[in-house]
Formats: structure tokens, sequence, C-alpha cells
């Protein structure tokens, strides 16, 4: 039992040093190089909410404008969809897997100008299907769209940020 617990704490030991060793780490928060933005898009836009929730989150809470004539940069949520594909059927004819996509449109501006053309993000996750528990598939699939939306508003703030 002894030997073990040694072998098991050798073995953490061990991964830790190789992954430090290779230059992993943890996602941070992004670092917005700007010393104001403003998110600009429909007011119920859950990737306009989550942009704003992660800028104010990730201590530039000050940098977020209240306008886009204040703001140094600006954010423009152009458009964004979300759309449900059939993967797979199973043998009765019956949805057995759905492709759920997200599509987000987005541009950066800076008084006006364009410093970022109008660029997309798409993502996609599989959700596996079974009808004989419908119910049970409306909140992973909220989940995940929430997941993509999530995800998306972080790969823009990167984006930007590289840009500087």
């Amino acid at each position: 039992m002894k030997i073990f617990l040694h072998s098991r704490w050798l073995f953490a030991l061990l991964l830790s040093l190789v992954l430090t060793a290779c230059g992993f780490h943890l996602r941070s928060q992004v670092d917005i190089p700007f010393s104001s933005v403003y998110v600009e898009g429909s007011s119920t836009s859950p990737l306009v909410m989550d942009l704003r929730q992660i800028i104010t989150s990730g201590g530039h809470k000050n940098r977020l404008a209240k306008s886009a004539a204040s703001a140094e940069r600006t954010i423009q949520i152009l458009s964004e969809t979300n759309t449900m594909v059939i993967l797979a059927l199973n043998g009765a004819g019956q949805v057995a897997e759905y492709q759920l996509q997200y599509h987000a449109k987005y541009r950066l501006l800076a008084h006006g100008k364009d410093l970022v053309k109008p660029a997309e993000i798409i993502l996609s996750r599989d959700m596996s299907y079974n009808n004989s528990q419908p119910y049970a598939y409306g909140d992973e699939e909220n989940f995940l769209y929430h997941d993509m939306q999530n995800d998306a508003a972080q790969q823009i703030l990167r984006r930007i940020a590289l840009l500087h």
C-alpha cells in the first residue's frame, strides 16, 4: 500500500514537471490592449453580453466604454446565427445525431473606420439524440449553444488582442 501511494505521488510529480517543461499553461484572461472598448450590438445578444462580461470580469471594468463615441475601439457584432443540421439517422429513419452550428460575424472599428474588416467565427458541436427522451436534449442544446457563444467571445477578444 505504501509503495502504491509513493508511485502515485511520483507519477503526479513527473506529470507536472513534463507539463511545465513543455510550456503548458492554462488559458488566462485576455489582456485588452486598448484604453477603452465598446461592444456594439443587440442588447439581448448573448455574444454581446458575454463579451461585456468577459471584459469586466477580466479586471478591465474601467475599459468598457459607455458609448462608441467615447471608446478608443469598438467591437461591432454584425450577426450571429444558430443552426441545427442532421448528421445521422438510425435504422428506423429517425434522427440519431445533430450538429449544432454557431456563426458570429464581427468587425473592429476605431472612430468609425474599419481596423478589422468583417470577420466570421464558425463553431460546431455534435449532439447525439434519442427519440425516447426528447425533453432531455433541450437543456443540452441550450448548454452547447451557450458554450459556443462564450468560446466565440473569447476568440474575438484574443484575435483583437493579437492585432495590437
